[in-house]
């Protein structure tokens, strides 16, 4: 999956390091879109989210099924403050990937994610941000 940094403004990214619960959307494969609430991590550095989850999630499924050109989006909101960063989606559950979302998660929430058998991660690479009152 390809990456590209992501220029955010400052109170953006300070916006997400806070450890707020986002909605993730992705699309089913009859195209109705599926809201999640989830928990994620941002590295404006790489423009890469990362979102835990088990393989048989729901959230993983579509966008192991929307393929290589997976498109999902999370909105992070805060009353009349939110953001949200789109782009392409791909599931891996490999152990140095994971590793990563996992202390990733941990610092920012302070604790460590759920940690299902079948644990992946969905990263997705932001190629869009749109945001209001940041």
């Amino acid at each position: 999956m390809s990456r590209a940094t992501v220029e955010l403004p400052a109170a953006t990214r300070a916006f997400l390091t806070r450890p707020h619960t986002a909605t993730l959307t992705t699309l089913r494969p009859d195209g109705a879109p599926h809201v999640t609430p989830v928990r994620f991590t941002f590295d404006a550095s790489t423009g890469l989210v990362r979102v835990t989850t088990g393989a048989g999630s729901r959230k993983a499924r579509n966008v192991v099924a929307g393929g290589p050109t997976a498109r999902v989006a999370l909105c992070q909101a805060d009353g009349f403050r939110w953001v949200t960063l789109e782009g392409r989606a791909a599931v891996t559950d490999d152990p140095a990937r994971l590793a990563e979302a996992v202390r990733r998660y941990t610092v920012r929430y302070r604790a460590a994610p759920p940690a299902p058998l079948d644990l992946v991660v969905v990263e997705i690479a932001v190629d869009r941000v749109l945001s209001l009152n940041l």
